[in-house]
């Protein structure tokens, strides 16, 4: 008889599925985040995938994975060491057992560990078997051979009764820490609705590791993390991309206008563009160009037309876009590009993130064509900035940038439905034709200097169109030297004006005594933050900002960044950010900088930041 199981509770976990591409272990951890966001837990995740539609199986550069950070509290970031890792062959073990805490959990597919798979990685013996894994607690099972034989009268072949593995590891790792499977049960049954047979193989590999925790005394303890005290409300679990999708349809709302998307499908952007052609209920149009350039001239010529112009890429793709954002800056029309970054340069990393397009974004285009930019700070925030990138393009009549990364677009969180009727309303403010007066088409709103939005087709706001320089008032084409200064000044200065209606950067500085400050943008907020906390926690004075507004900066930066003897900028690059603070507000800023196309980790901010504050005296 099994000796009955003990509940530890714990406040906090980090989990990390890894096998070959084809194994499903993206679909695995999603699934298991969807059972912990039911559950209440506040989490963080961070997919982990080869750039190859199927790599070589077995090979490290072929391992994918999938970490889940969960906790009974808020937190920032998906973690940096997994405490249980679950390894479905040699390659996915080497790949990982690194980051693997030491005492931690590692549950791996004895099955897989051939002679043949362990030589494909550099394995000279069975890691299984030689002791190198003494300082894990390991759990070699055969995750093969117990799923094949639960979905034998399912009468599958045994290759496709062995594709179910990942499922009964699902089931396995759900009953280790409390997760309810009815939803991956009923998500199973409408994915494979028409293979009865494939769904019903798949629901037995989950009952059965989940039955199989149960039952063995492999695994004496069971863990329970509560849920997180949050605060009241509707929630979902969100991705990055499919939150700047929705924000991107909010905005259309907003404004009452048409949404034309303009995209050519690129990682890590591309599931912006399948999530918004599936809402033509709310007024947006997708069309998928033949290439980048087309993909931005037709958002621009959507926005000519009256309707919110958006294009959607990363990197390589901002820079083919970079002549007509030009041209839209000539034009002086609303439009959204959004960038979600990856490695570089050239085709570079794709499927990996980093923060080396802010610079590209401020200045990639010819001539002085100044450009907001706007940078999403988490997944959930990325439906605000949506919204924010749409109200400056559409208020101020120009191309607005958008940065997300990849780490936000496919990472995940908890995400607050907003009420809707609190959204503020953005007006479009169109042109209407007066007959007793000339229409002015590069006429200049007092307060924006923004020009007037005349769609074609209407009788009375008639005007010249195109990207040769335009003289002040009329739009007329114009080669006049001072009317050319005149109209460079004019577009900075209403790009420059937009600071009166952005927010003043916040300082998160408990005391108000801290003499170091760490800045940064975009999805560096969570690392920075949990590193914050644990400079904090060991006793020590550190303040935290953190900007979203990049073209212009909040209207108080250069203030707050005078207020504090050291301003340290971590980023996944070699210093842009820094280089415009240095620039723009002559402080010496101080760079920490890796470009590895992977998150920072708390803990490694955090050492840096003790070390900083030991310096400094805090």
């Amino acid at each position: 008889m099994t000796a009955s199981k003990s509940t530890e509770e714990l406040t906090r976990v980090v989990i990390r599925f890894a096998g070959d591409s084809g194994d499903g272990m993206q679909l695995t951890g999603d699934r298991f985040t969807q059972e912990t966001a039911d559950f209440g837990n506040d989490l963080s995740t961070l997919p982990n995938f080869p750039a190859e539609i199927r790599a070589p199986a077995g090979t490290l550069p072929g391992v994918s994975s999938f970490q889940i950070h969960f906790a009974d509290y808020d937190i920032l970031t998906p973690g940096d060491h997994p405490d249980v890792l679950i390894a479905m062959n040699p390659a996915a073990l080497k790949a990982n057992i690194g980051d693997l805490q030491a005492g931690g959990t590692a549950i791996v597919d004895a099955h897989e560990f051939t002679d043949r798979n362990l030589k494909r990685v550099g394995y000279e013996s069975n890691p299984l078997e030689d002791g190198s894994l003494s300082d894990y607690q390991l759990h070699a099972i055969d995750l093969t051979g117990l799923t094949v034989g639960a979905v034998e009268e399912f009468g599958l072949s045994r290759k496709d009764a062995s594709r179910a593995k990942n499922m009964f590891a699902l089931g396995l790792v759900s009953w280790m820490f409390g997760r309810p499977i009815d939803g991956s049960i009923a998500f199973l049954g409408k994915k494979f609705a028409g293979a009865p047979a494939i769904r019903d193989a798949n629901v037995a590999a989950l009952r059965t590791g989940y039955n199989y925790g149960e039952t063995t005394e492999s695994f004496a303890v069971s863990y329970v993390v509560k849920p997180a005290v949050i605060p009241s409300g509707r929630y979902r679990n969100i991705t990055g991309n499919t939150a700047l999708s929705y924000g991107i349809v909010a905005a259309g709302q907003l404004s009452g206008l048409q949404v034309f998307l303009g995209a050519y499908p690129i990682t890590p952007a591309s599931d912006i563009l399948h999530e918004l052609s599936k809402h033509k209920a709310f007024g947006v149009t997708t069309f998928q160009a033949e290439d980048e350039i087309a993909g931005v001239g037709a958002a621009l010529g959507a926005s000519f037309a009256g309707s919110l112009g958006v294009t959607t890429t990363s990197g390589p793709g901002l820079a083919l876009k970079g002549e007509t954002i030009g041209l839209g800056v000539m034009l002086e029309l609303p439009l959204v590009v959004i960038d979600v970054q990856r490695g570089g340069p050239s085709t570079g990393l794709p499927t990996k993130t980093e923060q080396s397009d802010l610079l590209q974004a401020m200045n990639g285009r010819n001539g002085e064509a100044p450009v907001p930019v706007v940078a999403a700070q988490s997944p959930a925030d990325c439906f605000d900035a949506a919204i924010e990138a749409a109200r400056i393009a559409i208020t101020y009549r120009t191309p607005v940038i958008l940065l997300s990364d990849g780490y936000l677009a496919n990472g995940s969180e908890p995400w607050s439905l907003p009420d809707v009727e609190s959204l503020p309303r953005i007006e479009p403010g169109f042109a209407t034709a007066d007959p007793d007066t000339t229409f002015l088409p590069y006429a200049r709103d007092p307060q924006t200097l923004a020009r007037p939005w005349a769609p074609p087709g209407i009788a009375g706001l008639e005007h010249r169109i195109g990207g040769l320089e335009k003289a002040d008032g009329t739009g007329d084409i114009s080669y006049d030297p001072a009317n050319h200064d005149h109209m460079v000044r004019l577009r900075q200065a209403k790009v420059d004006g937009i600071a009166a209606s952005i927010p003043e950067v916040e300082v998160d500085d408990p005391d108000g005594h801290a003499k170091i400050l760490v800045i940064g943008w975009g999805s560096t907020y969570g690392p920075i933050g949990a590193g914050c906390r644990r400079a904090r926690l060991a006793g020590h004075r550190i303040a935290q900002a953190h900007l979203r507004h990049l073209n212009p900066f909040p209207a108080n930066l250069g203030e707050v960044l005078a207020a504090y003897d050291r301003v340290i900028v971590p980023e996944m690059n070699l210093g842009q950010l820094r280089s415009l603070l240095r620039a723009t507000y002559l402080v010496d800023a101080e760079g920490y900088n890796a470009v590895r196309g992977m998150p920072f980790g708390a803990a490694e901010l955090g050492q840096h930041f003790i070390e900083l504050c030991i310096k400094e005296g805090e």
